[in-house]
């Protein structure tokens, strides 16, 4: 039964993501990425805690790949440019705390990531409330946010 029961969570849980991902902003969406990259984090830090390397590995993986594949691939350098420059960077900064802290099982690295990105995601929640106040005004000719995240 308890597997029912963890399945049927899993199928909610999928269910209220892509519901939320379609009615999104394009702000909303990268508090979004955020937040699966801090989560998966946490995951890894559990994992390391109880001794479990799969699980360790595959949670940094995921924070990694939300990283590199949806915060920096998302990333419009010409149209962002200076902000979006130092937030790649930053994203290769996080990106090799989370690579040594699968490597060495070093706590603090992981720590280190979720507390730029928990920034970086408090940061863009508050675009997200400005946005939903006032979706006219600071966007470019297509319609997008004339920040660092140009591609909707």
């Amino acid at each position: 039964m308890t597997a029912l029961v963890a399945n049927a969570l899993d199928a909610y849980q999928r269910l209220e993501v892509e519901t939320g991902v379609a009615a999104a902003s394009p702000q909303r969406l990268v508090v979004m990425l955020y937040d699966g990259a801090v989560k998966a984090i946490y995951t890894a830090r559990a994992a390391m805690a109880r001794g479990d390397v799969a699980g360790r590995g595959a949670a940094i993986s995921k924070a990694i790949a939300i990283v590199d594949e949806g915060l920096r691939c998302a990333l419009d350098l010409k149209a962002g440019g200076e902000i979006a420059a130092n937030l790649a960077a930053l994203y290769d900064y996080i990106v090799n705390r989370l690579l040594y802290a699968n490597l060495k099982q070093d706590e603090a690295s992981l720590e280190e990531a979720a507390r730029l990105l928990g920034e970086l995601k408090s940061a863009w929640e508050v675009l997200d409330r400005k946005g939903q106040g006032a979706s006219a005004g600071a966007s470019t000719d297509e319609g997008r946010p004339a920040l660092s995240y140009g591609r909707a």
